[in-house]
């Protein structure tokens, strides 16, 4: 059975879908936020993704970015924003189709079923990134520390999560401050200037080999972070 995961904040859009969708046999799957809706891909590992824009807190734009850092799993946008500049954001950061509002279910159906058979149908690997400090299971959110067999498991905040785990998708690339702030917190947080660092502080101390000399977690003074991996 197809698996269906629908991103909406209105509860009468989830609905809607939820019940045109079980009658033409698809199993759905519902989240009201974007960080919800992360949590269920990974949990639930659904087959196509449909995912409103505007979204409380995270917005579908990074919520796009975050799933494309570990799944190649289908995602398409249905937002009520028409322009040009939005469509173009959607599809850069990794989306496969974008449906207006208000749209036809025999339309959207035919786009669930045209990025179905534009999918492979093999099972996706489990996503790991590997140093020789630590390993993240970024679709189970969990980390170890040590070498298999006999590593332990670290538990990291869901702050500290959200902060490795932008930070895994781009090896060796600057990422700002100000970039790293829009994807935990969303583009109109205004933190601490100090905030970040406390985070970084903990994520080295429970990931890294030795906090005060990181290997992995790199700060460029005035700038942001950048994660190298050396495995």
């Amino acid at each position: 059975m197809t698996r269906i995961l629908v991103v909406d904040d209105e509860p009468q859009i989830r609905r809607a879908l939820s019940l045109h969708l079980g009658v033409r046999g698809y199993e759905v799957f519902e989240a009201d936020t974007g960080e919800r809706a992360i949590q269920v891909a990974a949990s639930e590992h659904p087959d196509v993704v449909l995912l409103d824009l505007g979204l409380p807190g995270m917005d579908g734009v990074l919520v796009i970015q975050a799933l494309r850092g570990w799944t190649t799993m289908p995602i398409i946008v249905l937002t009520v924003r028409d322009d040009e500049r939005s469509k173009v954001q959607a599809l850069d950061a990794g989306a496969d189709d974008y449906v207006t509002k208000p749209f036809g279910m025999a339309e959207l159906l035919a786009r669930v079923r045209a990025v179905l058979r534009r999918t492979p149908t093999a099972d996706e690997v489990t996503p790991d990134v590997i140093t020789a400090s630590f390993r993240l299971d970024l679709a189970a959110h969990r980390a170890f520390v040590g070498e298999a067999p006999n590593d332990s498991e670290v538990r990291l905040t869901p702050t500290e999560w959200a902060m490795v785990e932008y930070l895994v998708r781009y090896p060796g690339r600057l990422v700002t401050y100000r970039q790293l702030i829009t994807a935990v917190w969303g583009p109109s947080y205004d933190p601490d200037p100090n905030l970040l660092r406390v985070h970084m502080a903990h994520i080295r101390h429970k990931l890294e080999t030795d906090g005060a000399r990181p290997k992995h977690f790199i700060t460029d003074s005035g700038m942001g972070y950048r994660f190298e991996n050396d495995a």
